[in-house]
């Protein structure tokens, strides 16, 4: 098969994920105990009010065409309406997603380059003091949970020293040096996150091409090493680097449920947790749907990156 075949199979692959991933959303959200109606009306609502509830909902149907109904809808854009208090999800999604977009970006940009340089430099000296110091510390991060980190750096910064504060919170008069202030502490606990294992791989690519013998035949011609690194170990590096940068950023998804929820931050991962208190279910499924939808289309993003890097898929005998 040739790059285009590859890339058509692996997209084939990635839309038939997230329509199984729709199914375990659906049913996932649907074998959850308790009824949304009960829950609707409360403890002293009546049978024959329950009743007319679930069939204004829809909930009399059977299982199969209410997932149709559900994932139609779904696709053309309409969330439907919270059961909580009516509120249009869809607008909702729109402006707390937008929020959660301005965390993840700056926890991105905060954490790639600082990943990449930091794997360089311990490249440069495998085993040496700084090496050491990089890949101890990177391993340490690996074992500490984000919400383990994200407490750390309350207690210390907005509880001892006050520099900075606990609660996430936004609004709408708030100017940009504000925004820095209230990301500070939710960016960093997510860059200790995902850092590491970018570290690692960064590191490990980089050693791997140094010792193939087109990077010793150059060492032997006296290319300074600086140059090495930078133009010819990093470019042929890229494809496993790309990957796990891809597979972290998509694990963010995971991340800023806790994180959101741990700062108070207005985002989609706090607006799941809440709805789920409140059992609103069609918000659960979007938040479900949108948060798995990001995590495969990343993988995927990882799958094809990966290939396109790969001279030996690019050009094919």
């Amino acid at each position: 098969m040739n790059i285009t075949e590859i890339l058509a199979r692996r997209l084939v692959i990635g839309l038939a994920t997230l329509l199984f991933v729709s199914i375990l959303v659906f049913v996932g959200t649907e074998i959850l105990p308790g009824d949304v109606a009960n829950a609707i009306l409360g403890r002293g609502a009546t049978p024959e009010l329950v009743a007319q509830v679930r069939e204004r909902l829809g909930l009399d149907e059977p299982l199969v065409v209410r997932y149709w109904v559900w994932l139609t809808r779904t696709l053309t854009g309409d969330l439907g309406a919270s059961l909580a208090n009516g509120a249009d999800i869809s607008t909702e999604i729109a402006r707390r997603g937008m929020n959660t977009v301005i965390l993840s970006v700056s926890t991105a940009l905060v954490a790639v380059p600082l990943a990449v340089t930091l794997g360089l430099v311990a490249a440069t000296r495998p085993g040496g003091r700084i090496d050491r110091l990089i890949s101890g510390t990177s391993l340490a991060l690996i074992s500490f949970p984000d919400f383990l980190v994200a407490v750390a750096l309350v207690t210390l910064f907005a509880v001892k020293l006050g520099w900075l504060p606990a609660i996430a919170s936004i609004r709408p008069s708030y100017e940009f040096l504000d925004w820095v202030r209230i990301l500070i502490l939710p960016v960093t606990a997510l860059v200790f996150t995902i850092l590491a294992h970018m570290v690692r791989m960064t590191r490990s690519a980089v050693l791997n091409v140094l010792s193939s013998p087109a990077i010793e035949m150059a060492i032997l011609k006296g290319v300074p090493r600086r140059r090495l690194l930078v133009r010819h170990a990093l470019p042929n590096a890229f494809g496993p680097i790309i990957n796990v940068i891809a597979l972290n950023l998509a694990y963010l998804v995971s991340g800023v449920v806790v994180i959101e929820t741990l700062f108070n931050f207005p985002g989609l991962g706090r607006y799941m947790v809440e709805a789920v208190t409140n059992r609103d279910v069609p918000i659960v499924q979007a938040c479900a749907m949108i948060f798995c939808s990001v995590y495969v289309l990343l993988n995927l993003a990882a799958d094809i990156l990966s290939i396109i890097a790969n001279p030996r898929v690019r050009y094919p005998k």
